[in-house]
């Protein structure tokens, strides 16, 4: 595969990870009662793309147990999470 084919190639799996489902370790829930929104994450894109939730995810180190880290946002409306994820 040469350079003109990869990064393409490559970012069109980033965006199919972003939209996987099965193989999400983290879940972040948004929002107040009644409007709560819970959104699958992957941990590693999390923590590279934002120095926002790295800090919430250095301090909830996951462990190597297959529970899944669990992120609070109540401060922030799904709609605009939506919008930032």
């Amino acid at each position: 595969m040469d350079d003109n084919t990869f990064l393409p190639k490559l970012s069109q799996n980033l965006l199919e990870i972003l939209e996987d489902n099965e193989y999400y370790d983290t879940t972040i829930e948004v929002g107040n009662d009644p409007y709560v929104k819970i959104f699958h994450a992957h941990m590693v894109i999390l923590y590279y793309r934002s120095p926002y939730l790295r800090r919430i995810l250095s301090t909830n180190r996951k462990k190597n147990d297959g529970i899944l880290t669990h992120i609070k946002l109540p401060n922030i409306s799904p709609e605009v999470f939506q919008i930032i994820l």
